[in-house]
């Protein structure tokens, strides 16, 4: 099994477009597939937001691919809820599924209209949902008040195996904390690595022997120019600088911010290439951080394009 997996971006896709792209990849060789977890899109540009725990069992069954998702409990989900889903989905698919966990953004967690903490306060939540999902996993009937209440909640369907909890991390800061608890973390590369190497470091410091996932921002397309266009398109929104889209609740919030950003900036955070070679090199250079599955997100729109290409050229490349 290669290293490398699909990224199925439910924000910019359609359900049923993301399972025939996910059979296809399948089919062209890759071994494992990453599905975000959104309730809104993050631009009106990009215009979809399937529910991903529906979209993950028609997945599975339809491939021999390993999923995972990325999930804030907490606020929109009763971590006791994602506890039970994780555990329904793995022990369908054993060994197949596992779960990522991060404090979340206010454009989706908003929706209840809960206030938003601060990140010390959504981490302290983060790490207390955690705690209350693995003791569901271990069969034990969980009584807990906190920052999230249970009461004599028990899982009675569960995997011979938990799903591995996975800690998503956008900071050395974060990733020193997730390896104190996590299973593992997931994280975001950058075309020149810097920051993401930081990060690695600083987990890998701490969790030597916990596995690390990277997912990777590839705008591939026939020219240079093509793929920077189509990565404008439909990803400037996710490049805005700083905090501030922590306090963006809609997509129409983000496109507003869309005019703050050049493809200067787009080209900073995506790696933009019609070159196979070049996006070759950048995940050799993943590869060597010491990482353990790197998922491609192909920003642009092309995906079947995209999957052959790369199925085909780059992923035997990186065996």
């Amino acid at each position: 099994m290669t290293a490398i997996g699909y990224h199925a971006s439910h924000e910019q896709f359609a359900p049923s477009d993301l399972l025939e792209w996910i059979q296809l990849a399948d089919d062209r060789g890759f071994d494992y597939a990453l599905a975000s977890d959104h309730f809104h899109p993050w631009s009106e540009q990009q215009g979809e937001s399937g529910l991903v725990w529906s979209w993950l069992g028609s997945a599975l069954e339809a491939t021999e691919m390993t999923f995972g998702t990325v999930n804030a409990p907490g606020y929109r989900y009763h971590p006791a809820i994602i506890a039970q889903g994780a555990a329904t989905l793995r022990e369908m698919y054993p060994d197949r599924f596992w779960l990522a966990v991060g404090s979340g953004q206010i454009l989706n967690e908003g929706i209840t209209g809960t206030d938003w903490p601060v990140k010390r306060e959504r981490n302290a939540r983060l790490e207390e949902c955690a705690d209350i999902m693995r003791r569901l996993w271990e069969g034990e009937q969980v009584t807990h008040h906190g920052r999230v209440d249970v009461e004599k909640a028990q899982l009675y369907s569960r995997p011979e195996t938990a799903p591995p909890l996975i800690g998503a991390a956008l900071s050395e800061a974060t990733a020193e904390w997730l390896a104190e608890w996590a299973d593992g973390m997931i994280t975001i590369a950058t075309p020149d690595h810097e920051d993401d190497a930081s990060r690695v470091e600083a987990f890998k410091e701490q969790a030597p022997d916990k596995p690390v996932y990277l997912k990777a921002q590839h705008s591939y397309d026939e020219s240079d120019e093509a793929a920077l266009e189509g990565a404008y398109e439909q990803w400037a929104t996710n490049c805005v600088p700083g905090t501030v889209t922590q306090e963006l609740r809609t997509p129409e919030q983000y496109d507003e911010l869309k005019a703050t950003v050049d493809e200067e900036q787009v080209a900073e955070n995506v790696r933009v290439s019609a070159d196979l070679e070049e996006h070759i090199e950048w995940l050799e250079a993943d590869l060597q951080l010491d990482v353990d599955r790197v998922f491609l997100h192909n920003v642009n729109t092309n995906q079947e394009e995209f999957i052959e290409t790369f199925g085909e050229h780059v992923r035997p490349e990186l065996e």
